[in-house]
């Protein structure tokens, strides 16, 4: 499954994008806490946008999941950074957590930022299934066909 969503560079985006990811996620049964932590890593991608992308209008969100992988890119035509902070952020620090908290939650996060053109975040994270998933189901056809 594919899809792009183009959103306006402004906080009323991150629960529309939450809801399609998390709709599409559910639907074919990916575990609940699996959801929850690719929800919450874009979410603070979106963010970063949100509060450091000064002169883009708007943003994307391109997802693909395939094969137990699940990849978000989020893309802006931002000023773009020319170095990713790799300091762990103090917990009490108002700003700098959110590369640590994707960090955290998916298997692999990387920045692709050139200055004046922007900043493509990757997100990866392998996907956990709830026990009778769609695509756990689909599996089991596929398999029991082939006799």
């Amino acid at each position: 499954m594919r899809f792009s969503l183009a959103l306006p560079r402004e906080a009323l985006s991150i629960p529309v994008i939450r809801r399609a990811l998390g709709d599409a996620l559910r639907g074919l049964g990916v575990s609940q806490e699996c959801i929850a932590d690719i929800l919450l890593a874009t979410s603070e991608a979106c963010t970063n946008v949100i509060e450091h992308a000064q002169t883009a209008k708007d943003f994307e969100v391109d997802a693909h999941i395939d094969e137990g992988h699940c990849v978000l890119k989020i893309v802006d035509q931002g000023r773009g950074f020319r170095d990713v902070p790799t300091r762990q952020a103090d917990p009490d620090d108002e700003s700098g957590r959110g590369i640590n908290i994707m960090r955290a939650l998916v298997d692999d996060v990387d920045f692709d930022s050139t200055p004046g053109q922007g900043t493509v975040v990757s997100l990866h994270k392998r996907l956990t299934w709830q026990d009778e998933a769609l695509i756990r189901r689909l599996e089991r056809e596929l398999v029991h066909s082939g006799r």
